[in-house]
């Protein structure tokens, strides 16, 4: 069976896409036991930086330490994202897949971050399809 947090994550990401927007989900976890779930808010909140892992860290609220969470997202983290998991000192991320968005991995990895790539087939079906059907709105959410 498939881990708990990173199921969460992609429930939220498969929530995100049936309100319209961009299916990417994340989960934060600690002792195994998922403390906040998000997804990418950026088409319904008109909110820039709403990426998944960021929903994810506000719905998680202020902890006073994120030295022993496990980040769980969908999609490899972008710039931002990394830069987050960097600041707070998340020490692992775990990745549904890196196909079809590469991510920051050398960055995290530079900064002493554990990052596991699951290549998990659902992750990657939701996200290409989303891709070929939303293009232009793909291309904003990453900046392109």
């Amino acid at each position: 069976m498939s881990d708990p947090a990173f199921e969460a994550a992609y429930r939220a990401a498969q929530e995100s896409l049936s309100q319209g927007g961009i299916p990417i989900g994340a989960a934060l976890a600690r002792g195994g036991e998922v403390i906040a779930v998000g997804h990418n808010e950026r088409v319904q909140q008109g909110d820039p930086i709403a990426h998944g892992e960021m929903s994810a860290l506000r719905a998680a609220g202020r902890q006073r330490s994120y030295r022993d969470t496990t980040l769980y997202t969908t999609l490899a983290p972008c710039a931002m994202c990394t830069g987050t998991i960097i600041q707070f000192k998340i020490p692992r991320v775990v990745v549904g897949e890196a196909r079809t968005f590469a991510g920051e991995f050398e960055l995290l990895r530079s900064r002493g971050v554990e990052v596991v790539v699951l290549d998990d087939e659902r992750c990657v079906e939701m996200m290409h399809t989303f891709q070929r059907e939303n293009a232009e709105l793909w291309a904003e959410d990453i900046a392109e």
